[in-house]
């Protein structure tokens, strides 16, 4: 179940990618925000310039893991655009952060991203619950669906022009 504050900061993920597309980027975005309710860092995807790994979700893990304390981040929620990769959820797991909220699943965006016609990525795509234990995941919320359907596929036209 989303709440009304769940919306609030995913749509602030969506914005970031928005961001990210805008820059050249794949469109992710991510926000942290710490057990008080107060955002805490602010993240977009910054894969263009050739570091596939360069996932928002993985940069908040970074950060908290040097910024807050171990003992804050259970305490955390992960906002982000779309579901973890297996890559971005093990991170998260292994920092200790708390709970995750995602705008579209990973299997939202493999189908989408397949009825484009577009190859499957290097990496599964396994759900949140299959990588990590114990993380509170909530998710999709259908509102937003059709804002990061058209995200992504202005992103993958412009990959198929190049």
């Amino acid at each position: 179940m989303l709440t009304d504050t769940d919306l609030v900061h995913l749509r602030r993920s969506v914005e970031l990618a928005r961001e990210a597309l805008a820059a050249g980027d794949e469109p992710f975005g991510s926000v942290l925000v710490g057990p008080d309710g107060g955002v805490l860092r602010e993240e977009r995807n910054r894969t263009g310039g050739g570091d596939e790994t360069r996932h928002p979700e993985l940069e908040l893990a970074r950060w908290a893991a040097r910024e807050v304390p171990a003992t804050t981040r259970p305490g955390c929620t992960v906002y982000t655009s779309g579901e973890h990769c297996p890559m971005c959820a093990a991170a998260h797991a292994w920092v200790g952060l708390g709970r995750i909220v995602y705008a579209v699943s990973a299997a939202q965006l493999t189908e989408w991203r397949a009825g484009w016609g577009l190859a499957p990525g290097p990496v599964r795509v396994l759900a949140i619950e299959a990588v990590t234990v114990g993380v509170p995941v909530s998710g999709p919320a259908d509102e937003l669906a059709g804002v990061m359907r058209d995200l992504h596929h202005q992103a993958a036209v412009r990959s198929s022009a190049a």
